[in-house]
This record gives C-alpha cells, sequence and structure tokens, in this order.
C-alpha cells in the first residue's frame, strides 16, 4: 500500500496520480541536441560585433581598423559617426605591392608605421585601436606597436 492509502484509508484518487506521458518519437533525442560549430570567420565575426559594441570612432578619437587575411593586412582609421574612412594603408597598394609585402609580422609593422605616419599628416593623434576580432598577437601587435611608435596614441 501506498503512503497516502494509509493515510485516508482507502486509494489514492486518480486526480492526485501523476499520469506518465510517454514523449513522442521525435521528441526522443532532444536533450541530446548536438550544438553546431561556428567557423574560425563566424567566431571571429562574433567576437568583432562584441567589440564593436564597445568600440566607436568619433571625429576627435576615429577607429584605427585592423584587417588580417591569410595574404593582406588592411588598417583604416575610421570616423564612425560620419561613416567615414579619414586614412587606410594595406599591403595591396602599389607602393607596398612594390616591397613583396605579405600578412606576416615585418610587414605588419611597415603598415603600422605608414598608417600613422598618414594620420599624423591628417593631425589625427589619438585613435582608439580595433583589432577586428583578430587575437592581440602577431601581425596585429606588430602593427599596433609600429603605430604607436610612429606617434599615434592609443
Amino acid at each position: 500500500m501506498e503512503k497516502n492509502a494509509l493515510r485516508t484509508g482507502g486509494e489514492v484518487p486518480s486526480r492526485f496520480v501523476a499520469a506518465a506521458v510517454p514523449k513522442p518519437a521525435a521528441c526522443v533525442n532532444e536533450d541530446r541536441r548536438i550544438m553546431s560549430k561556428l567557423s574560425k570567420k563566424e567566431q571571429r565575426v562574433r567576437r568583432h560585433r562584441h567589440i564593436r559594441n564597445k568600440v566607436a570612432g568619433t571625429p576627435e578619437m576615429p577607429r584605427l581598423c585592423v584587417c588580417r587575411t591569410g595574404a593582406h593586412i588592411y588598417a583604416q582609421v575610421i570616423d564612425d559617426e560620419a561613416g567615414r574612412t579619414l586614412v587606410a594603408a594595406s599591403t595591396v597598394e602599389k607602393v607596398f605591392r612594390d616591397q613583396k609585402l605579405a600578412a606576416n609580422v615585418k610587414s605588419a609593422q611597415v603598415i603600422g608605421a605608414a598608417i600613422a605616419q598618414r594620420a599624423l599628416e591628417k593631425e589625427i593623434k589619438t585613435v582608439v585601436f580595433d583589432r577586428g576580432g583578430f587575437p592581440y598577437h602577431g601581425c596585429v601587435k606588430a602593427l599596433a606597436d609600429a603605430a604607436r611608435e610612429a606617434g599615434l596614441q592609443f
């Protein structure tokens, strides 16, 4: 006999008994749902979105945005309020293409110095650094350090 049956002196009414409802066959593996993995690019874009929620360029302090691909490095100084690129430098420019620059630390140092020189010519002294979702390591760090050494403040 069940515990409740002893207290009441009889059978337990059916409205108090939890009926076991079987799950439909389609829901059986719902608890073991496999999450889809994001590709490396999707992960980077997701990180960049989080960074961009906190970092924005203004006319007084524009954003220095870095993009690194397998073959090239790009850097831009952007005024987000106006939606304009103020200064840009990359390894695909004819000046740097003749030097056969690629996506490596040496090239990043050259691009960092060039972006800083161009920004200082337009009287842009301070910027906000946007690593673009890339790890602050290797090429990105080398570009940032070279820009700092050339006189840009961030």
